[in-house]
């Protein structure tokens, strides 16, 4: 049911948000409530391997977004509700620690007025026309028809209610029924989450993706771009069932990590159902996504770069021996290593790849040597993402083209840095470049 991926690729696509850098899913999260919020994470770190599942969760938002729908509750409402009902009394250090009569009055007025909230909503013509939802659309009519929840809407919303009453309608709700009232809760949630994914989806333009049976090998995004980059290039990427792996090379800075996160980002999140950052894509249902971008030492089992590397591509080795289909993303694969190893290791595993037709590869590389080898793969495509040299100063398109670059201007910006001048002035310069810096 549920896509298999890690940590290590959450973070590669940096999906949340950490110290000042914003995530993949404070885009999309906009819920009123803490409950959406927990689900809409949960979509993030669960997404889903099931075509219907995908297409239904894609129909669903898609309907949110013809009727351009806003969110039907009051949140402070919601918020006073949801404080209420998930409060436990419980012993602390010896003192019982409850709420005040106040507080319980407030939180049972809450539930009151959203149970008639609900109710309206539920037999509106808008929400009746989202037949993904019709069955959890009867569930909670159903629910809030229940003889017991007669007393809630003997209630005026708004009303101010007895303290006897206070008392039968906090046994009510907090013990005898919480458990239905949580399912309504939870009903609640998850409109919060299509709402909220809805005006995103119209606010940034973002596109659903089109969902193809698993095993049929198709992976094509048309202008994919990172979502959270402001003037963010687009590029086109195809990979149908004759070609299963894509040798992209590039110099430094010419955009290659950013390409490859906006597009295993589209991935990752065309399987969650949701809508992503491109003109269009189609997409084969796989069993997982595992990317490797920035990729950390592992000290504390004393494993080098280049070791963790090795362990990444065991990790992947064995998902694949078990007839998984992925899509596995390296960026500059064996760079822990020296060159001749790097190579001898690139072939190696890139030809291991090209015998797997079910799942798709991408390996950046500067180890451009290594084309020349896979170039007898017919399942193997090449692009590169192209500098053009001013003189002595590099720029840079970022869109992609067919083919293979031998492109290195390293030196070329450490001279134009004044690097070399500034070395040669001995402890003097030193001191300058520190203060540069």
């Amino acid at each position: 049911m549920y896509l298999q991926t890690d940590s290590q690729t959450m973070d590669d696509l940096r999906l949340f948000s950490k110290a000042d850098t914003q995530g993949i899913y404070d885009m999309y999260n906009h819920s009123h409530t803490r409950g959406g919020q927990t689900i809409m994470e949960a979509m993030f770190r669960k997404p889903l391997n099931n075509r219907e599942a995908i297409i239904q969760r894609i129909n669903t938002i898609t309907a949110f977004v013809n009727m351009k729908a806003t969110f039907p509750f009051n949140s402070a409402t919601l918020d006073q509700a949801e404080k209420y009902i998930s409060f436990d009394d419980h012993p602390d250090g010896g003192t019982k620690v409850s709420l005040s009569e106040k507080e319980i009055q407030n939180g049972i007025m809450a539930v009151i007025d959203l149970f008639h909230a609900l109710r309206k909503y539920l037999e509106s013509a808008a929400i009746a026309q989202v037949k993904e939802l019709e069955e959890e659309r009867q569930a909670a009519i159903g629910l809030l028809k229940d003889p017991v929840f007669a007393p809630v809407f003997n209630e005026k919303p708004n009303a101010k209610i007895s303290f006897a009453a206070v008392t039968a309608f906090d046994v009510l709700i907090r013990s005898k029924e919480k458990r239905k009232v949580l399912q309504l809760l939870h009903f609640i949630y998850h409109i919060d989450v299509y709402v909220s994914v809805a005006q995103v989806t119209a606010k940034h333009h973002l596109v659903f993706p089109v969902v193809h049976p698993k095993g049929t090998s198709i992976l094509k995004v048309d202008g994919v771009y990172h979502p959270l980059l402001k003037n963010a290039v687009a590029n086109s990427l195809y990979m149908d069932p004759s070609c299963n792996l894509v040798f992209l090379t590039g110099a430094n800075m010419a955009g290659k990590s950013t390409f490859l996160r906006s597009f295993s980002t589209a991935v990752y999140i065309a399987h969650m159902g949701f809508p992503v950052a491109a003109a269009a894509m189609e997409f084969s249902v796989m069993d997982g996504v595992y990317t490797t971008i920035n990729l950390p030492d592992n000290l504390g089992i004393g494993a080098s770069h280049f070791y963790a590397e090795v362990l990444r591509v065991k990790k992947i080795g064995q998902e694949l021996s078990e007839g998984k289909s992925l899509f596995v993303l390296f960026d500059e694969l064996f760079r822990g290593t020296n060159v001749k190893d790097a190579l001898e290791g690139t072939l190696a595993v890139c030809n291991a790849f090209t015998t797997r037709k079910d799942s798709k590869f991408i390996i950046s590389s500067h180890i451009i040597e290594a084309a020349d080898d896979l170039r007898k793969k017919e399942s193997t495509a090449y692009y590169f993402l192209p500098t053009i040299m001013n003189g002595a100063v590099p720029a840079y398109t970022y869109t992609l083209q067919e083919g293979v670059t031998n492109d290195k201007h390293g030196m070329i910006i450490i001279n134009n840095e004044g690097i070399m001048d500034i070395l040669k002035q001995g402890n003097k310069g030193g001191k300058r470049l520190n203060k540069q810096l």
